[in-house]
């Protein structure tokens, strides 16, 4: 084992390399509690040191309850633990026999003994905490103190619960992957947004004709957005744009088209029941804003509440997607709904035009449009020589 803590290097953070060094990736004694092995660890202050480690005195299934609090005599926060009663003899044992062997010397200035009157908890082979004995231990129930803080504390009584958890985790396999692989993964992404967004454009001008122009600059708006926004954020706020992230992006895609194809069937239906096209605009929007807002609504809360409660690259998903459902709010109800009633008062969408995707005709609307033009009506006099006109005057010659 002398050899193996010799070759030892411990750096800060480093919570698997340190097992290569020395031999523990095929094989696991670490886990063994039977055996002395090495490790690397917190000493304390945020400070990370190796250390040699005897055979486990105490297990973690001994462990039956620890729990972090404040200090009723410092007020500074600590972590309770409590053992069952084989795990209580045990540690009665120790701590006695390292009380009464280094405590004294170690106060004395003895930089040995102070190291060897510690007990290290270890968890997956790395020590979290190497606490000094300052007595003997009786009864099963100890307190962890020192420059805690409340989430230092917090995190050292969950790693205490985790061992108490009877796990022996075993390495199955290992596989290594180059840079090029996640250059790979983003180019891969972003053909898939291309793609998803050009099918979009594609099934918009071939369904809704002229209309499919409202919803491509609806949608190049948005994109031009949320690019604007994720190079701020980059700046500003330290967001790095990851696979998960543009995974959300390209929902977005999808969330933007909802909301203009809502409010282009809404239109097409108002022109259906009969109704000329700008107040179908109107009464079309005011069907349409609310189911809008109510699907954004929806879809924002479902990326809060996954952003709250995932971890690791979930959470760059769920930002993006809240990111770009506000955006898509911003776009409908500042570009798309005003955009079309721009084009309702032109010529080609107002009378219906076949390709401008709002032909009463073709929507099968009960009554044709007619033009609000008003047309003077000319009739015809009526002959002096005709029969009916010379009844009319029978005192005629």
């Amino acid at each position: 084992m002398l050899a193996k803590f010799n070759k030892l290097v411990c750096k800060p953070g480093d919570t698997q390399a340190w097992k290569a060094q020395v031999g523990y990736v095929t094989t696991t004694p670490y886990n063994n509690p039977d055996v002395q092995v090495v490790a690397c660890g917190s000493v304390g202050q945020g400070q990370w040191g190796k250390f040699a480690l005897d055979v486990a005195k105490v297990r973690g299934t001994q462990v039956t309850t620890a729990s972090a609090g404040l200090s009723t005599t410092s007020n500074q926060w600590q972590v309770n633990l409590t053992l069952n009663g084989q795990g209580a003899a045990a540690f009665s044992t120790l701590t006695s026999r390292l009380y009464n062997d280094y405590y004294a010397a170690g106060q004395s200035g003895d930089q040995n003994s102070a190291v060897l009157n510690q007990v290290a908890i270890a968890l997956d082979g790395n020590v979290v905490s190497s606490p000094q004995i300052q007595g003997a231990i009786a009864g099963g129930n100890a307190q962890i103190t020192g420059s805690f803080t409340q989430a230092e504390a917090t995190q050292l009584q969950n790693e205490l619960k985790f061992g108490s958890v009877p796990l022996d985790l075993k390495t199955l396999f290992v596989s290594s992957v180059s840079a090029q692989v996640g250059r790979n993964q983003l180019d891969a992404g972003l053909i898939a947004a291309a793609i998803g967004l050009l099918l979009v454009v594609v099934y918009s001008f071939f369904y809704y004709r002229g209309l499919g122009l409202v919803s491509v600059c609806s949608l190049l708006i948005a994109g031009t957005i949320t690019y604007l926004a994720v190079v701020l954020l980059s700046l500003y706020q330290n967001f790095t744009l990851e696979l998960a992230g543009i995974a959300g992006l390209i929902v977005a895609i999808g969330i933007t088209a909802d909301s203009f194809v809502i409010y282009f069937e809404r239109l097409r239906d108002e022109v259906r029941e009969g109704k000329q096209l700008r107040p179908a605009v109107e009464s079309g929007w005011k069907r349409a804003r609310r189911t809008i807002l109510v699907s954004d609504t929806v879809s924002f809360l479902a990326a809060l509440l996954l952003y709250y409660f995932a971890i690791g690259e979930v959470k760059g998903f769920a930002y993006t997607l809240g990111l770009t459902v506000l955006i898509d709010i911003v776009v409908v109800f500042g570009f798309t709904k005003p955009m079309v009633t721009l084009l309702a008062r032109t010529k080609f969408f107002g009378n219906g035009h076949p390709m401008s995707g709002l032909d009463p005709a073709r929507l099968g609307a009960k009554t044709p449009w007619r033009s609000s033009v008003r047309r003077n009506q000319v009739r015809r006099r009526p002959d002096p020589a005709s029969p009916s006109t010379a009844s009319r005057n029978p005192g005629g010659s």
